[in-house]
């Protein structure tokens, strides 16, 4: 079975999610609960946008955006 890491930052989440072929970022996010406006995700240390691809033992760290005033 493939599998993604994700890591949810300051929300004590960590989970694993199987790969499953033409995986993008935002159905991390949304697997996870978040959507693009709310999250920020990393791949492997990098940034990433919604539509880049997740690969097979990928490491997703998702940074849940802050907002107000």
């Amino acid at each position: 079975m493939l599998m993604i890491k994700i890591k949810v930052i300051g929300r004590k989440i960590e989970k694993e999610l199987e790969y499953q072929k033409g995986m993008k970022v935002k159905d991390i996010l949304k697997a996870v609960g978040f959507n693009t406006e709310s999250a920020i995700a990393k791949v492997n240390g990098k940034v990433a946008l919604e539509d880049d691809p997740i690969k097979d033992n990928d490491y997703v760290e998702v940074i849940p955006v802050v907002s107000g005033g």
